[in-house]
């Protein structure tokens, strides 16, 4: 598919602040053609990322927090917990990728096998504080309550 919309290309250009050059490169490469192609997709999701288990974290999360992103990837803070764990929060971003290459390959991202990371700490019974277990999902961005 070869994008056509100058509108569209042109939000895309400035909002990476492209040169004309560096413009031209970008959308002549055939993979990023693909993946501009199921932005729009990205764009009606929200990515949840749901505590399903915390024991002993220093940021105080606990069974049943969200974290919310964009379908994007970015983190949608006015909805977030006040403090988030750098170390948990620093384990999203594989599950953010593999979301994101499922989508641009036409499978939904819910489907995703491993949809679980916990955060660096080990735990308190293998010698460190606490741990957080997290799960990914991926919501159509209206369904959020």
């Amino acid at each position: 598919m070869v994008l056509t919309n100058e509108d569209f290309l042109n939000e895309i250009k400035v909002h990476f602040n492209y040169t004309d050059e560096e413009f031209k490169e970008f959308i002549n490469n055939s993979r990023n053609q693909d993946v501009l192609s199921k932005v729009t997709e990205l764009l009606n999701k929200t990515i949840v990322i749901e505590v399903i288990e915390a024991k002993g974290c220093n940021s105080q999360h606990k069974k049943g927090d969200k974290l919310y992103l964009d379908g994007s990837g970015n983190l949608l803070t006015k909805l977030c917990p006040k403090k988030i764990c750098v170390y948990a929060l620093g384990q999203i971003d594989r599950l953010v990728y593999a979301a994101h290459e499922l989508i641009y390959a036409g499978i939904d991202p819910n489907e995703m096998r491993f949809k679980r990371v916990s955060c660096l700490d080990i735990g308190l019974e293998c010698g460190g504080w606490g741990n957080v277990l997290m799960e990914f999902s991926m919501v159509e961005r209206g369904s959020l309550k």
